[in-house]
């Protein structure tokens, strides 16, 4: 067992109290909308934290209980249980402790490559349709009915509308009702807000004390009538007499095992994506150790079978919080399940005020959020067909199982392959032979040549290939012998590119020029040859601009400077900033290029994400980066807020200048090396941020990014941040020229 990293314990503190916020309301609804007692979601999310810390090999990973396992285990209590709840709770923990154990010889057996097996368009589609089969149960609990009879996902939504009636008739009390509708508001506003304050609390916790707020005055305000006992969640006053023991009573029958392989394939995909998601999120871009972590969950999935909890597993959106917060190593996770156990421990009473329509309302969200319009229009982007297998696997799973619908999804994948390429010899030929070749052209560059075809199917040999290579090298991916490159591949070759770029290496694809695609989407599969029904050459511009671009585009030429409206992805500009160390750039359009004496300037709208999957945040904004030709200290400055100056007050850094103090009161000056970020800001470059409105300006050390809100700027805005821009280039050029 490796020991603990005890490094930065005060952020790993902070970071483990912020998630367990979010995973108390969490772990509370899964385990109900799973079926079993709430406590079980809080045991397995504190053995989860404790156990994955010691024996993972993830950095920032938070595990516990996950969405994907609601819909096995929800069946598997009522399939082993024969409609006995309590019966059903027993063997499912029977069969959850048998998936532990698959899953510690996965680990074992050192399975956790197979993971990038699956592409990518099925796993999306089987993604979406755990978010609808979680929506259509949770939709009629948030109205206040807590058990809808209704059996299958379909029957479930076609069966609302008489839930509603339910609420007009007067069935439902209006507050219950109330309380749902109303946490899910407060879920899409909050989590929608840019607020540093409000951001403060997650938005699940804001739910939960909201709602156990308005049961307390239900209690004794005359103006409301008191919540019923069967509105609100059952959790004992001794936490351990409601946890049940696994029964190994039908270990020998079928049933059995298919529950047992169901939440097996369920559990290690679901943490394979996310342990492969956070890496990306991951500040220090390390890589996590797939097959350790598999061992950890394992024996964690183990441990808390025995205990009366579910599946642990890796989850996104936790982990993304996780991140967002500071964390740094598995210290998070472990402080994570040690707060719940602490919240467990100590506030049961207010813990049994929690009405089931508040938590219903943060699974309806959790569900909307892997099921959402947005989710469509991104997988509709790289193109139709991948567009028809993500609906292909949605719809099968529906009408089926989680199992039958990702197995449906990898063969409608491979029928589509086989009708692009139209040489089915070629695609079985090299799926077991090599088709890529690799050598080291000097110290510091790798050239990797793949042949014939690169899809899901093959993928693991060109995998094999780039983690071979150290990080901190350049290499070359060339297909220029490929006849097709499917999109599953490309998505993996982005975020082997963000691994080598926070590691000072560059990977750099080519050859893939001379294929053609269906859309212009960077990562669409590409086919070699004329004639493919659907497909044409990518990179082609379009000639209508909008009246924004329009006026883009005359500013720029008063500047003399250059407009190029296009898409772009070399984003190796804006990458690099600290501001980009938790969050993923994707494109960037609407460039305008120039220089201010020695100091190129090089604006665009930049498109970037937080978060992955689920919990994954589109963001836009306007930039200027301003690369400065001499090196200049890193520092980030930002217009202070009265949080910051309370969190000055607790001895957090902020550089001041006693002979400005308007500067100090304004502004928060933020880096390493002291000394030489006050040489850096003298007199003038004081007086000037004083004199001027404030952005946020930051430095890594060779350039200076500078940006104003978390949105795409107006054209009044942008004429005034390229004026900020300027006039700060030109105070900076004429330093440099001294």
């Amino acid at each position: 067992m490796k020991k603990l990293p005890f490094k930065n314990i005060g952020n790993n503190l902070f970071a483990g109290f912020a998630v367990s916020m979010v995973a108390l309301p969490l772990a509370l609804g899964l385990a109900l909308a799973s079926g079993v007692p709430p406590v079980a979601g809080l045991v397995t999310a504190v053995i989860g934290g404790i156990l994955t810390a010691l024996l993972g090999g993830s950095n920032v990973t938070i595990t516990g209980p996950g969405n994907g396992l609601v819909v096995v285990t929800l069946s598997a209590v009522s399939i082993l249980g024969a409609g006995d709840a309590l019966a059903g709770y027993a063997l499912t923990l029977a069969a959850i402790v048998c998936s532990g154990v698959i899953i510690l010889l996965f680990g074992l057996m050192r399975f956790g490559a197979l993971g990038d097996l699956f592409p990518s368009a099925a796993v999306q589609g089987l993604l979406a349709a755990i978010g609808l089969i979680i929506m259509s149960k949770q939709l009629h609990v948030m109205l206040g009915v807590v058990n809808p009879e209704a059996g299958s996902t379909v029957e479930l939504f076609a069966t609302f509308p008489s839930s509603v009636q339910d609420i007009t008739n007067g069935e439902i009390p209006w507050l219950v009702t109330s309380i749902g509708l109303g946490s899910l508001v407060l879920m899409f506003l909050l989590s929608a807000s840019r607020n540093k304050y409000l951001r403060l609390i997650p938005p699940p916790l804001w739910v939960v004390l909201m709602a156990i707020g308005l049961s307390y005055l239900s209690l004794s305000s005359s103006l409301l009538e008191p919540i019923q006992p069967d509105y609100l969640i059952s959790i004992p006053d001794k936490v351990v007499s409601e946890l049940g023991f696994p029964d190994f009573s039908k270990i020998t029958e079928g049933s059995f095992w298919s529950v047992v392989l169901s939440l097996t394939f369920i559990a290690s995909l679901e943490s394979l994506l996310s342990i492969k998601a956070v890496d990306k999120l991951d500040p220090q871009k390390r890589r996590s150790d797939v097959n350790k972590d598999l061992r950890a969950l394992g024996m964690a999935t183990i441990v808390s079978g025995f205990s009366g909890g579910l599946n642990v597993v890796s989850v996104i959106a936790r982990s993304s919080v996780n991140v967002n917060n500071g964390a740094t190593n598995r210290l998070s996770n472990m402080f994570h399940g040690l707060f719940l156990l602490l919240f467990v421990l100590a506030f049961t009473r207010p813990l049994q005020k929690i009405p089931l329509p508040a938590l219903a309302a943060i699974l309806v969200y959790t569900g909307y959020r892997l099921a959402s319009p947005s989710v469509f229009r991104s997988i509709a982007k790289v193109g139709w067909q991948q567009l028809t297998i993500f609906i292909i696997t949605l719809l099968t799973t529906l009408f089926t199982n989680l199992i039958t619908g990702i197995f449906t999804g990898i063969l409608a994948t491979l029928l589509f392959q086989l009708r692009i390429l139209k040489k089915a010899d070629v695609l079985l030929r090299y799926v077991f032979k090599p088709n890529t070749l690799l050598y080291q052209e000097n110290d510091e560059q790798y050239h990797l040549s793949v042949k014939a075809f690169s899809s899901f199917l093959n993928y693991l040999g060109l995998k094999k290939k780039l983690d071979s290579i150290p990080p901190s090298c350049k290499v070359i991916v060339d297909f220029s012998l490929a006849e097709f490159v499917d999109y599953s591949v490309l998505e993996h070759l982005q975020n082997y590119s963000y691994s080598f770029k926070s590691k000072g290496g560059d990977l750099e694809i080519i050859g893939l020029d001379n294929l053609d695609t269906d859309t212009d989407h960077p990562l669409a599969p590409r086919i070699k040859g004329k004639g493919v029904k659907g497909y044409t050459r990518a990179g082609k511009t379009s000639s209508g601009l909008t009246q924004r671009q329009k006026s883009l585009r005359l500013f720029s030429k008063k500047l003399g400077w250059e407009f190029i409206p296009d898409y772009f992805y070399n984003l190796s500009k804006f990458n690099g900033f600290k501001y980009f160390s938790i969050r993923i750039i994707d494109s960037g359009h609407n460039r305008i290029m120039g220089t201010i004496g020695s100091i190129k300037v090089h604006m665009a709208d930049i498109n970037y994400h937080e978060g992955e999957l689920n919990a994954r945040n589109d963001l836009q904004s306007t930039m200027i980066v301003l690369s400065i030709p001499e090196r200049i200290p890193g520092f980030v400055l930002e217009e202070e807020s009265l949080l910051d100056k309370v969190s000055n007050l607790a001895g957090f850094t902020d550089i001041n200048f006693s002979m400005h103090i308007d500067f100090s009161n304004r502004f928060r000056l933020k880096g390493n090396d002291e000394k030489r970020i006050r040489a850096f800001f003298d007199d003038k470059l004081l007086t000037f941020f004083e004199e001027n409105k404030a952005y946020r300006v930051e430095s890594n050390g060779l350039s200076l990014l500078i940006y104003d809100k978390e949105r795409l700027n107006t054209i009044s805005e942008i004429k005034q941040l390229v004026s900020f821009a300027n006039r700060l280039g030109q105070l900076l050029d004429s330093r440099l020229q001294k």
